[in-house]
């Protein structure tokens, strides 16, 4: 994780930012805070922070246009703050470009592993497009032959089961939406087959995962999709 993180906080409710100002601050991180979405992307132009934590609900500029707004100009990670029963609005804002999101009441140790988590994913993004191998957690994939390994043990798979995990290893830890990848691996014709989704995500656990190991390596983000840990959960 970087040291001293530039993180943008954006919420209308003063009382949040101020818990959070002070909670991240003590943690090392600077912070700059915002009302609406529209400040938001004032500060961001000029303090070009690391992170965004931002809240769905909010006057002038909501979440999820700001995070529509923020993806047009930057590839920086966002958290979104969602309050219960905003399910709708979370998914949309996952599509919209958003990485990750935090359910309101939350505690700082919770942001506090995500923001971390967040950050590490964005410092490990590979800016080589030409790497012709990708390795994360126990997976290792051989681009050019199209084989992978877990753990040492090669696992074969069908064309699009292929195409699904691996677009799994290039997002670890992050919530991915169904709409997300059903329209990028089938295309956007497909983005409301949940079902179709569901059957491929239990081809790869059958294949990948087993009772006796133990290794969850394709978690379910219950309404929204699914999180990918390479790891299996071996690091928790």
């Amino acid at each position: 994780m970087k040291e001293n993180a530039r993180i943008l906080v954006v919420d209308d409710e003063a009382q949040i930012t101020r818990v959070l100002r002070t909670g991240l601050k003590s943690h090392g991180y600077d912070i700059r805070v915002a009302g609406d979405g529209l400040s938001a992307l004032e500060i961001f132009s000029d303090s070009q922070p690391d992170l965004v934590i931002t809240d769905l609900a909010m006057p002038v500029m909501d979440g999820l246009e700001l995070c529509k707004r923020l993806r047009e100009i930057s590839r920086v990670p966002i958290i979104v703050l969602s309050a219960k029963g905003e399910e709708k609005s979370k998914v949309e804002a996952l599509d919209a470009g958003a990485d990750d999101y935090i359910t309101k009441p939350f505690g700082i140790d919770e942001l506090l592993a995500r923001i971390r988590a967040t950050l590490r994913r964005a410092k490990g993004v590979p800016a080589d497009d030409t790497a012709t191998t990708i390795d994360a957690g126990e997976f290792h994939i051989d681009l050019e032959s199209r084989s992978l390994t877990v753990a040492g043990r090669e696992v074969h798979f069908t064309p699009k089961e292929y195409d699904l995990l691996l677009y799994f290893v290039k997002n670890p830890g992050k919530v991915l939406t169904h709409r997300t990848l059903l329209a990028a691996i089938w295309g956007g014709n497909y983005i409301e087959q949940n079902e179709y989704l569901r059957v491929f995500v239990g081809n790869l656990r059958k294949k990948l995962e087993s009772d006796q190991s133990g290794k969850r390596y394709i978690q379910t983000e219950p309404w929204v999709g699914y999180r990918f840990d390479p790891t299996g959960g071996s690091s928790k």
